[in-house]
């Protein structure tokens, strides 16, 4: 709880922030604009957002072999609870951790759990570098985006991070001595810090953990099937994603500014570029993104406009609703006892 206030606090200070520059200079204009919105293609851009978390609960859903314990409602309802724990946590951390305490509460074993996770945040990174590099060879065939050294950077770090944390889930997942040696490596660091005071306990706890890991990442070796439907379908999740500036700018009756395939490589290098910024949310580094990389296209009080609903669709929705499922799920947790 302590940590969930820090980082909510961090997170309404951010965003103090981010207003402030984005109507300190045309705030007329913006609440001027945003009263005059097309609803319909603002509702097209919460459905996009909608369906971005139903395909990933779909590959929750469909990874999960005991299917007769968790349905694809709750399967959903999950995915919605982790969009609040990812925004209050750094580097969305959050949401892992509280989806496999979910898992578990449905009577699937926690190391079961954890191989799930892990398996479809390797489907998600796949995902992510693929339509990453899709949107790098766009961008270089079209040159859609300005974008200065210091942007470039920041992407190429995001880009090597993301293609880093892939790398090393592959490792983890394929190689049974990698994963030891490296829990070994740093259960001995643990123990020199004084972390861990029972050295052969916990390196036999851990031993068995990732003979179970291993056990059920087999499994997936011999569904391949598993793998190209994971990846597939988050890519199609972070298509739709994508989409949303694209219908924000439509709602503002500007059909000639934003091209859907611009929207989406734009959108694709604000999310390699957001993943590595150690705020929650990526609060106030995501919003310098996207304002330099759709800057090309949209100006003035319509690029505030367009920032502040992006924002909300894909950040503080998911936080809103997760919160309200989460609220719900204690209540429901606290009746059954």
């Amino acid at each position: 709880m302590k940590n969930i206030k820090r980082n909510t606090l961090i997170i309404f200070l951010v965003t103090l922030i981010v207003l402030y520059f984005a109507l300190k200079d045309h705030l007329s204009q913006v609440l001027s604009t945003l009263w005059k919105l097309d609803l319909k293609y603002l509702f097209l851009a919460v459905l996009f957002y909608i369906l971005y978390l139903f395909l990933k609960a779909l590959v929750n859903y469909i990874s999960i072999k005991e299917k007769k314990k968790v349905t694809l409602w709750e399967a959903f309802r999950h995915t919605i609870i982790t969009q609040f724990f990812n925004g209050i946590t750094p580097f969305s951390t959050g949401g892992q951790p509280m989806e496999i305490y979910m898992l578990h509460e449905h009577g699937i074993r926690p190391t079961r759990a954890t191989n799930i996770i892990m398996q479809n945040f390797i489907f998600y990174q796949v995902a992510l570098v693929l339509f990453g590099f899709c949107a790098v060879l766009y961008n270089q065939w079209k040159n859609v985006l300005i974008i200065t050294p210091f942007l470039k950077s920041l992407i190429w770090i995001g880009f090597l991070i993301n293609i880093g944390v892939a790398l090393f889930l592959f490792f983890v997942a394929a190689s049974k001595k990698f994963t030891k040696t490296f829990v070994g490596f740093l259960l001995r660091i643990g123990k020199k810090l004084h972390f861990v005071k029972d050295f052969d306990q916990q390196k036999k706890i851990w031993e068995d953990r990732l003979n179970d890991f291993h056990k059920y990442t087999q499994e997936l070796k011999a569904h391949k099937s598993l793998f190209v439907f994971g990846v597939v379908a988050n890519f199609l999740a972070l298509l739709c994603f994508y989409a949303i500036p694209f219908f924000i700018v439509y709602s503002l009756h500007d059909f000639t500014s934003l091209h859907f395939l611009e929207a989406i490589t734009a959108s694709a290098y604000v999310l390699v570029m957001g993943s590595f910024i150690p705020i929650p949310g990526a609060s106030g580094g995501i919003e310098y993104g996207f304002v330099q990389l759709f800057g090309k296209f949209i100006q003035g009080s319509n690029m505030s406009v367009v920032l502040l609903v992006w924002r909300f669709i894909t950040y503080y929705l998911g936080m809103i609703l997760g919160a309200i499922c989460f609220n719900f799920h204690q209540r429901k947790g606290e009746r059954k006892e």
